[in-house]
């Protein structure tokens, strides 16, 4: 709520600096970190008392996970409220965007938290059931859709912009509602597939986050988005602040989770953080850029698709376990090696897609 220090700028000429969302947004970054830099561990102890045996470990996976076994799982709690204290404190509370994509987040995370709730104590891998997961997530993600054309500007709000091309867009109409709820669940999922090593996707994740970060802030920004020749969307400069926040709790959550993790990020954290993503995405108009700069999700959950389309057309699979990040370890890849390997993927991915902004 440091938004509304502003308010005595007349008396204290100091409190200018509130109205910079730069400025902000350093500050959630260092108030995200510092918050699960200092609760972390108290987290940590009280879900490993409370969960006991911790997250199943899959015996039909690769063998290298089960010397993880026991370790506690719901670690996007921490992620989430580090999220949600920056964001409160910093981000301007009479912006709907930043109230949109936080309720998307919580939404996809309690679905996530539930998931591991279930697999938790009844220590198996069959958590919440699919399509009721899917539902739920598609009513949270339409109404965040809905919510976004509504406060957009008409045509740009329902339609697909095509990004290297100038005021090229494909109009939806309200069937945007659909095809961004299908972004939304699709960038969610795609991030729960990808968290499946330690530190494999928080990296990609906060990688992610501070490329859209600079997207929203460009996008909100009537004179840079002008420039850059991007469509400007009033308002969404915001989502910058929260961003920030994702990045400073994130960079605090893998100070625990780095090899070898002492928490795992769970559903509770990947679905909220992806959801987080894809409704920054379909909010500042980049949703084609999310699948470049995200293209490691994408990959993750393309790998997932070809191997269960393929088995059950032909009984074939076409890797040697999926999602891709298995298939490399039964390649004789190191843990080590196939994060660190992917965290240089996303960080040149991200590149790509911010070229998208100049290259018009």
């Amino acid at each position: 709520m440091f938004y509304w220090l502003i308010d005595f700028a007349g008396t204290f000429p100091v409190f200018n600096v509130f109205r910079y969302i730069t400025f902000r947004t350093g500050g959630a970054v260092v108030t995200g970190a510092l918050f699960v830099f200092l609760f972390g561990p108290w987290i940590i102890d009280n879900l490993r008392l409370r969960q006991g045996k911790g997250q199943p470990i899959r015996t039909d996976g690769p063998q290298s996970h089960l010397v993880k076994v026991g370790t506690p799982t719901m670690g996007g709690l921490m992620i989430l409220s580090g999220l949600v204290v920056s964001t409160l404190l910093w981000a301007n509370p009479r912006n709907p965007y930043v109230w949109i994509v936080l309720a998307v987040t919580l939404g996809f995370g309690f679905v996530g938290f539930y998931d591991d709730y279930l697999k938790v104590t009844k220590q198996s891998h069959k958590g919440f059931a699919g399509r009721t997961r899917l539902l739920i997530e598609f009513i949270i993600a339409g109404a965040a859709c809905y919510a976004f054309v509504r406060l957009g500007r008409d045509p740009l709000s329902s339609s697909l912009v095509i990004p290297f091309f100038k005021d090229v867009i494909v109009k939806f109409g309200w069937f945007f509602v659909v095809f961004g709820a299908f972004i939304i669940v699709g960038a969610g999922n795609a991030v729960n597939l990808t968290d499946g090593l330690d530190g494999l996707a928080i990296v990609p994740v906060m990688i992610a986050s501070a490329s859209f970060g600079l997207i929203a802030y460009l996008a909100g920004n009537a004179v840079f988005s002008d420039y850059l020749q991007i469509n400007y969307v009033a308002g969404t400069g915001e989502l910058a602040v929260l961003c920030g926040a994702v990045l400073g709790a994130g960079l605090g959550f893998l100070w625990f989770n780095a090899p070898p993790a002492s928490i795992f990020m769970g559903d509770t954290g990947s679905l909220a953080l992806g959801g987080m993503l894809g409704s920054i995405a379909v909010a500042v108009k980049h949703e084609i850029v999310l699948a470049v700069i995200g293209g490691l999700f994408v990959l993750e959950a393309v790998s997932v698709i070809v191997q269960v389309t393929s088995f059950k057309l032909t009984g074939k699979r076409v890797f040697r376990m999926a999602p891709i990040h298995h298939h490399f370890e039964q390649k004789g890849w190191t843990e080590p090696q196939i994060v660190i390997r992917f965290w240089i993927i996303s960080v040149m991915l991200a590149l790509v897609g911010l070229s998208t902004l100049k290259l018009r």
